[in-house]
């Protein structure tokens, strides 16, 4: 399952895990997708959805936390992944953007995230996509 902000890059990130060169859209409802759940951004931004995430994630083996490097605002909460049964992962989305700060991306998703392991990705270059992908695939194979 993944999550993040409003046009944080979640769905260019889901079409790029998959290869898929069609433009993003955006995500009005949860869309499932093979072996990913893409959730829009309104369910991590509002916390009266919050529930919503946690139910959804109860379908899912692991939970993607997106953080966009171009942000300079962390929309989890301290802690946020310790809420949910399974394991999360953190992906740092637009590294190639030229206002991209990839090291404060970073620290907001560790402030969530605490030790767990983060990608930094790229939708447009291709950049990390490769390793999240093969990371996410055993993760789901398992």
């Amino acid at each position: 399952m993944i999550i993040g902000a409003i046009e944080a890059g979640k769905s260019s990130l889901v079409k790029a895990l998959f290869n898929d060169e069609q433009p993003a859209r955006k995500t009005q409802a949860l869309e499932y997708r093979d072996w990913v759940i893409d959730t829009p951004g309104e369910y991590s931004e509002n916390p009266m959805f919050y529930r919503t995430l946690m139910a959804t994630s109860l379908e899912a083996t692991i939970v993607v936390m997106v953080q966009d490097a171009t942000r300079d605002r962390n929309y989890f909460p301290p802690g946020f992944a310790q809420g949910f049964p399974q394991a999360c992962v953190g992906v740092i989305t637009k590294v190639d953007h030229p206002d991209a700060d990839v090291q404060r991306a970073e620290g907001y998703l560790r402030q969530s995230l605490g030790d767990a392991r983060i990608f930094p990705t790229s939708s447009y270059t291709s950049e990390g996509v490769p390793e999240l992908r093969a990371y996410l695939q055993e993760i789901v194979s398992e």
